[in-house]
C-alpha cells in the first residue's frame, strides 16, 4: 500500500519515526510529509532514512509534475501523527496552506490522525468541534491517551503509542469480509525429543502463521492458534494453544478442526520422530564416535484432515521447498496438492537465507488440481492478507 505519514509540529514528532519503520516493515511504500514546524523536531535525513523514500515539505517544490496534487492522490492512506491542534483546525476548514494539507484536501484516501497536545488544547471547544467535524466526515481519530506531556503537565493529550497508531491505521484498510467465520491456523516448528536436552527441529519463526492469524482475526474472523515453538510473540487478543511435538500438533489440530469454517496448515511438521526418547541426556562418552538414531514416520496431519474435513470446510496447506527452479517447484506443488487433498496449497521457496526466520516471504498458491490460482511476495502480513483472500 502507499501510505502518506503526515508528521506536524508537536514534540509527540520523534514517536513518528517508529510509525514510519513499523509501516515500511509491515511492507508498505511509506511517503513522508513533514510540516516545517515539524523538521524542528525531527531531522529529514531521518525521516528518509527510515521511510527509504525522499522527503518532501515545501508546496512549491516539484510544480511541473504537481506535486502538491501527485501525492495526495497515488495514496491509499494518510496517516498524521502527530496532529497538533492547528493542523486538526485546518483540515476540519479545509484550509491548504502547506504541502501536508494540500495532500489531503487533493486526496480521496481513507484519513486517520494521531493528535498530540496540552490537555487545554484538547479540551478547547474550538479542537473538539473540530474533532467532531473531522469524525463526522469519516476520519479516524486514535487517542490521545492519558500521561505524562512536556514539562510537569499529566492528562489527556498525550500522543498514542505508535503500535496502537499502526494498528488502527492498517485496520481502516482492511475488509472486514471475515467476520463470520472461524479459523483455526497452526504457525511454526514442530519439535521431537531425542533426550530431555536434545530435538530434531526446523527453522520455522512462526512468523507467517503468526501474521495469518493477525490479518484473519482483522478482518473479523475468531481464530484459534495452534502454535509450535513459536519465535515471535501473539498478541494478545488471539487464543492460542501451545504444542511442541508432532503428536501434540496432531491432537490439538484434530480436536479443534471440526468446529471452524477453514483450517490453514502453516506450521513446518516434523516428518519423523525417533523410535525411543532417552530418558537422561545422552552422553558422547559412552556413544563412542558416532550416534546411530532410528527415526518413525509422523502422522500426516494435513492428509488427516482434508480427509476428515465436514463438508464445506476449506482446508489450506504449506509446501516448504527447496527446488530453485520454477517449474520443478510448481510440479512439485501440485503433487503434493493432489497427495494432501487439500483446497489450495501455499508453495514458497526456503533456504539459508530465505522462506524461514525472515520478515518477508514469496508464495505461489496452487488449487488442488495444481493449476496457479494466486502469487504474492512482500512482507509476511502482506502475503497473509492475499491467502486470507481465497477464503473471501
Amino acid at each position: 500500500m502507499n501510505i502518506v505519514v503526515g508528521v506536524t509540529g508537536g514534540i509527540a514528532a520523534y514517536k513518528a519515526v517508529n510509525v514510519i519503520r513499523s509501516l515500511v516493515l509491515a511492507g508498505h511504500d511509506v511517503h513522508v510529509i513533514p510540516t516545517e514546524a515539524a523538521l524542528r523536531f525531527v531531522g529529514r535525513p531521518t525521516l528518509e532514512a527510515i521511510s527509504r523514500n525522499p522527503v518532501y515539505s515545501d508546496l512549491y517544490e516539484g510544480v511541473a509534475e504537481v506535486r502538491h496534487v501527485a501525492i495526495g492522490q497515488a495514496a491509499d492512506l494518510i496517516l498524521i501523527a502527530p496532529a497538533t491542534a492547528n493542523t486538526l483546525a485546518k483540515l476540519a476548514h479545509g484550509i491548504a496552506d502547506d504541502l501536508l494539507t494540500n495532500s489531503v484536501l487533493a486526496s480521496t484516501a481513507p484519513v486517520v490522525v494521531a493528535p498530540a497536545m496540552h490537555t487545554e488544547m484538547w479540551q478547547h471547544p474550538a479542537t473538539v468541534a473540530n474533532v467532531a467535524l473531522l469524525r463526522d466526515r469519516g476520519v479516524t481519530v486514535v487517542g490521545p491517551g492519558v500521561g505524562q506531556l512536556t514539562g510537569k503537565d499529566t492528562g489527556p493529550g498525550r500522543m498514542s503509542e505508535p503500535d496502537e497508531i499502526v494498528a488502527a491505521a492498517l485496520a481502516v484498510l482492511v475488509p472486514h469480509d471475515l467476520s463470520d467465520k472461524r479459523i483455526l491456523i497452526t504457525a511454526g516448528g514442530t519439535r521431537e525429543a531425542l533426550d530431555p536436552v536434545r530435538f530434531i527441529g526446523n527453522r520455522s519463526s512462526g512468523r507467517q502463521g503468526v501474521a495469518l492469524a493477525v490479518a484473519a482475526a482483522a478482518r473479523g474472523a475468531e481464530v484459534t492458534l495452534i502454535a509450535a515453538n513459536l519465535e515471535v510473540e501473539v498478541p494478545a487478543s488471539i487464543a492460542v494453544q501451545h504444542v511442541v511435538s508432532t503428536l501434540d500438533l496432531q491432537a490439538a489440530v484434530t480436536a479443534a478442526a471440526p468446529e471452524v469454517d477453514a483450517v490453514i496448515m502453516a506450521a513446518a511438521v516434523a516428518d519423523y520422530r525417533p523410535e525411543t526418547v532417552a530418558d537422561e541426556k545422552i552422553k558422547k562418552e559412552k556413544q563412542g564416535d558416532s550416534l546411530q538414531l532410528t527415526l518413525v514416520k509422523n502422522p500426516d496431519i494435513l492428509q488427516e484432515l482434508s480427509a476428515a474435513r465436514p463438508a464445506g470446510q476449506v482446508v489450506i496447506g504449506f509446501a516448504a521447498e527447496t527446488e530453485p527452479d520454477r517449474t520443478k517447484l510448481l510440479e512439485l506443488g501440485a503433487a503434493k496438492a493432489a497427495r494432501k487433498g487439500v483446497d489450495y496449497l501455499v508453495v514458497n521457496r526456503v533456504g539459508w537465507t530465505e522462506g524461514f526466520a525472515t520478515e518477508s516471504n514469496e508464495v505461489i498458491v496452487l488449487d488442488g488440481a495444481g493449476a496457479i490460482v494466486s502469487e504474492a511476495s512482500g512482507s509476511k502480513a502482506t502475503v497473509a492478507h492475499r491467502i486470507l483472500d481465497l477464503l473471501s
